[in-house]
């Protein structure tokens, strides 16, 4: 198919037998028999170590371990950890990253948590241009080519998380991964698909076709419009200029809604 990608698909729940593993062995189904490449990442199932420690820069004992400067360096270096090199050559390899998890404690599992620390490091997943010093982050960030979508189920009822929910809207509630994660290193990211009441699911079929239209449209849907860093709408100290968005604060300015055509998230 002439829309086929290499997606990347990282799931974090500890039971095979879960509402979030058969969703995602039916997705990978799926979208394999589209014709996509589906590259997986099962942290529980591969035992990931979701702890940042200084074996993963290599280090002699009893060296001080400067987490950022000293990881940097084993990247630089190519001496990072086996287990790290080959989800990073998943990640460059990947035109979408898809990270599937149940949430909780309004944020994503340890094991997940432990997977990006250990590999959104300076150098590779953000840092600075050693020729240019250009801040490689947001617009300019190492990971433009890249699409981003969260799946998740939850607890809450379906009108928690949205506009006037007392857990927050589903991008806001979301807006660590989404935001200060994945458009921080340039990637685009896709309105989340989340589940609420999942505990309670009576017709799984009917999730299961919600769930495969959203994979459907990763070719063509329209990313959330996150503002752009370096274009002028921030200040030196990363704060809104005060003509945009006059009087308005919270997490949704941050989102560009001035294009009536581009569908929110919600």
């Amino acid at each position: 198919m002439t829309n086929a990608k290499t997606i990347l698909w990282v799931s974090a729940h500890p039971e095979p037998q879960s509402l979030t593993h058969q969703l995602r062995r039916d997705s990978i189904t799926h979208l394999r028999a589209q014709g996509h490449e589906v590259l997986e990442s099962d942290l529980y199932a591969t035992g990931w170590d979701p702890v940042v420690r200084a074996s993963d820069a290599q280090l002699p004992e009893g060296h001080r371990f400067r987490v950022s400067a000293d990881v940097r360096q084993a990247y630089l270096d190519d001496a990072l950890p086996a287990e790290l090199r080959t989800e990073h050559e998943k990640i460059l390899r990947a035109d979408v990253v898809i990270v599937q998890f149940p949430l909780w404690w309004y944020g994503m599992p340890a094991i997940l948590k432990g997977w990006f620390d250990r590999l959104f490091i300076s150098g590779f997943a953000f840092g600075k241009d050693p020729d240019t010093g250009k801040r490689l982050r947001y617009e300019q960030g190492p990971f433009t080519d890249k699409k981003a979508l969260v799946l998740t189920t939850l607890g809450d009822h379906p009108a928690s998380i949205g506009p006037r929910g007392k857990s927050g809207e589903i991008t806001e509630l979301l807006h660590g991964i989404l935001h200060g994660t994945f458009a921080y290193t340039g990637m685009s990211v896709l309105t989340p698909w989340a589940l609420p009441s999942a505990d309670f699911t009576k017709d799984y079929d009917q999730v299961r076709e919600s769930l495969l239209k959203k994979l459907d449209q990763l070719p063509t849907e329209t990313p959330i419009p996150y503002r752009p860093q370096f274009t002028g709408q921030y200040t030196d100290e990363w704060e809104l200029v005060p003509d945009i968005a006059p009087g308005e604060t919270g997490l949704s300015i941050h989102i560009d809604n001035t294009d009536p055509s581009v569908v929110r998230g919600g």
